[in-house]
């Protein structure tokens, strides 16, 4: 299965508590960590939910 790279580009302060939730449970602490998770809905919807604060690419 694809799976994708996920890297926080900009920070999560001044966002939501839900935005801030999200990030942590993509394992993202900190601008600059990186990711990798299976290219699932359940974590396409939750960086939909982010979007704005990551980059996304696939990988094989």
């Amino acid at each position: 299965m694809t799976q994708l790279k996920i890297r926080q580009v900009r920070s999560a302060v001044g966002g939501r508590q839900n935005q801030r939730d999200t990030l942590r449970t993509l394992g993202l602490k900190r601008v600059g960590d990186e990711s990798v998770r299976e290219d699932r809905p359940e974590v396409r919807g939750m960086i939909k939910t982010v979007t704005h604060l990551v980059a996304v690419e696939e990988v094989d």
